[in-house]
């Protein structure tokens, strides 16, 4: 029977039955996100799956990721589930059983209403087209102020009481963060003022709470963000210690996002930018040293062939960090390739001659000769140890700006591999006073020495 087969009165049912339905998938969108199969199936989302996991066994949660991928949308979702209790057959993180006191957090109160409160409920007039169903919505009230803003949102619990969730923003100040107890609290972006973090968490103490951080790190390490890395780089297994779990996503990891997409969004960023904004990765605004894309300047590993040229950096500490850097120079293009890393803590100094020598105890090297060590200055230390050490030119502007235009030109590449040396470079910045911080630097130094000296003192193995 086709549509034209029907009478009038049928063909308004119809309609009515068409309008029904789609009322009910507007007000119960929590119930068509993640499912099983389909264009968003869960399982094309597994950085998401693994944040909402983690909740299960860690206090405090951070989903540190790149613009677009859905890192608010998932925190609106797991709110919405603590709040209603109606948690899928397949969620394997954090439950509550009983209602929850909630808050939920943005930049300023118009980021709060336009980002937080619309993944809520959608509006204040008709709230229940967000990710709360609107079954569960029993009421609303205005913050005083802000047209259209949203702040406190009851809504019933599976159990038969009510959670409260109340919307707040950063700009309010860390005062209005104290006080009343809370089983749940998210971030959506990063507060400037880290103390209303701390504020947070002390707020989930006696309620055995937990607490989210959603956001894309464009802060870069003063904020939140080095709160959840290890080093100033993201764990591999996502632990950062028994209380903190961190998850990084990336344009990779989401099925959302075409390649053409990708690439317009990553145009349209400035190039400091661009790393934070596509991959989640903790950039220091134009403060950054180096603002380049690393695409720009890895490359896969390879072989390096044997008649090539090589020389190292080295920075040697008596406590902390000790750090090498190798380069090879292509003798047909004259481009350096930085190609391994040596980078070990509180280690005697003949663990690291021995490191260095295993990479091939003919290459000479270029170390920082400043600072004593068992009376000795570190130059006389190491060559005592049977390194072939030239002393480095330390002049930092001069190392910088010659690094620059190596890295700019493309004749200075480095291995995709460089864990370490590509951690320090997204977060090595200047400060407001343009002074070069000298913090997570150990092997730009290294890098910067052999920028300044590293081709005339390059060596071929004999």
């Amino acid at each position: 029977m086709s549509l034209n087969d029907l009478s009038l009165e049928e063909k308004r049912e119809l309609l009515a039955a068409l309008e029904e339905k789609e009322r009910r998938v507007k007000e119960n969108k929590l119930f068509q996100m993640f499912p099983e199969e389909g264009e968003h199936s869960r399982f094309k989302y597994p950085k998401q799956l693994e944040f909402f996991k983690a909740g299960k066994d860690y206090k405090e949660r951070a989903f540190i990721a790149a613009n677009r991928v859905g890192k608010t949308e998932g925190g609106a979702y797991e709110i919405s589930l603590h709040a209603t209790g109606l948690y899928p057959d397949w969620w394997e993180g954090r439950r509550f059983t009983e209602p929850c006191n909630i808050w939920c957090a943005g930049v300023n109160n118009e980021a709060t209403r336009d980002i937080i409160q619309e993944k809520l409920i959608r509006s204040k007039i008709n709230p229940g087209l967000g990710m709360l169903p609107k079954s569960t919505i029993s009421r609303v009230t205005t913050r005083p102020g802000v047209p259209d803003a949203v702040q406190d949102i009851y809504v019933k619990h599976v159990s038969g009481g009510h959670s409260l969730i109340t919307l707040k923003s950063f700009e309010q100040g860390r005062e209005k963060f104290q006080g009343t107890s809370q089983h749940v609290v998210w971030l959506d972006e990063e507060p400037e003022d880290r103390g209303i973090y701390s504020e947070c968490l002390t707020r989930t103490l006696t309620t055995q709470g937990i607490i989210l951080c959603t956001f894309t790190p464009l802060k870069g390490l003063f904020n939140i963000a080095p709160m959840f890395l290890v080093d100033s780089t993201f764990p591999k297994d996502g632990i950062v210690s028994a209380s903190k779990y961190v998850v990084n996503a990336t344009w990779d990891d989401v099925p959302h996002l075409i390649e053409a997409d990708k690439q317009h969004l990553l145009q349209s960023y400035s190039p400091h930018e661009r790393a934070a904004r596509s991959k989640g990765l903790p950039l220091l605004g134009s403060g950054v040293v180096y603002p380049l894309n690393e695409s720009d300047i890895c490359v896969e590993p390879f072989k390096i062939p044997e008649h090539w040229a090589r020389v190292y950096g080295f920075d040697p500490a008596a406590v902390g960090v000790a750090a090498a850097l190798w380069g090879a120079v292509d003798p047909d293009t004259e481009t350096m390739y930085l190609y391994s890393e040596h980078y070990r803590k509180e280690a005697e100094p003949a663990i690291h001659a021995q490191a260095i020598k295993a990479r091939g105890n003919w290459i000479p090297g270029i170390i920082d000769p400043a600072g004593n060590q068992n009376g000795q200055t570190r130059w006389e230390l190491y060559t005592d140890l049977g390194l072939t050490l030239y002393r480095a030119n330390k002049d930092v502007d001069a190392g910088v700006e010659t690094t620059w235009q190596y890295l700019s030109t493309g004749q200075m590449k480095v291995f995709s591999h460089l864990t370490n040396f590509l951690s320090e470079i997204r977060v090595y910045c200047r400060d407001d006073n343009g002074k070069i911080v000298k913090k997570h630097d150990h092997l730009m130094d290294c890098m910067r020495y052999m920028a300044i000296m590293g081709f005339d003192v390059a060596e071929a193995r004999e």
